[in-house]
């Protein structure tokens, strides 16, 4: 559950770290989870013997998020964009992704073309 979004969390605040040497503010950064029962551990307190099996990652998510470093909001699978860099998707799936992500894919003919273009 929390090893993904830790692992995406801890690059955030290198991410954010190096942009603020160089003059960028921040307010907190949106994190997309597509698990409503992760997102609901990180904002609720309450230790149930349910949860007991959290581990060191949740907690560094967790205090993220009461310290406002990052702000964590439900997405849809369907709609969760990073699954394009972090996982083997079918054809049809990628091709949904790409343009959300403001990409598109080329052509071998297109590629080609440009290449040529440029020599």
């Amino acid at each position: 559950m929390s090893h993904t979004m830790s692992g995406c969390c801890a690059q955030i605040l290198w991410m954010r770290s190096q942009l603020t040497d160089y003059g960028f503010d921040f307010n907190k950064i949106p994190l997309y989870c597509d698990n409503r029962s992760a997102i609901a551990l990180c904002y609720n307190n309450v230790q149930h013997s349910r949860s007991k099996h959290i581990d060191i990652r949740h907690h560094f998510i967790r205090e993220q998020v009461e310290r406002g470093v990052v702000e964590l909001y439900f997405v849809t699978t369907d709609y969760q964009l990073a699954d394009i860099f972090t996982k083997a998707l079918p054809r049809q799936r990628f091709e949904f992704i790409l343009p959300h992500l403001g990409m598109k894919s080329m052509s071998l003919t297109t590629l080609k073309r440009l290449q040529e273009e440029g020599e």
